[in-house]
């Protein structure tokens, strides 16, 4: 299936890895965009491998790192990504 990124997926993955970069380094950053392509190429395989939302139906939310996860919906032939989210924050900010 054909991934398509969200601006606020596009948005929220830049300031993910801004974060590591100024906060842990160039390695860090560089095992979460290498965790990212992995989770892309899995459910691109595999759309309905990870969780459904309780929220909405078609949305799915994936795991990339310890405190990192993915929320995608799936459309048609396509997944949406729609953004990437911070697990440590309070997950009533969670708006998708």
């Amino acid at each position: 299936m054909k991934v398509i990124w969200s601006l606020k997926s596009v948005n929220t993955y830049d300031q993910i890895v801004s974060f590591l970069l100024t906060e842990w380094g160039q390695t860090p950053a560089n095992k979460f965009m290498d965790e990212v392509d992995k989770v892309l190429v899995l459910i691109s395989k595999n759309p309905k491998m990870f969780r459904r939302s309780l929220k909405l139906r078609n949305v799915r939310i994936g795991y990339i790192t310890q405190h990192n996860s993915l929320i995608y919906r799936i459309k048609n032939k396509t997944i949406e990504l729609i953004l990437f989210w911070d697990n440590r924050q309070n997950p009533g900010k969670l708006k998708y």
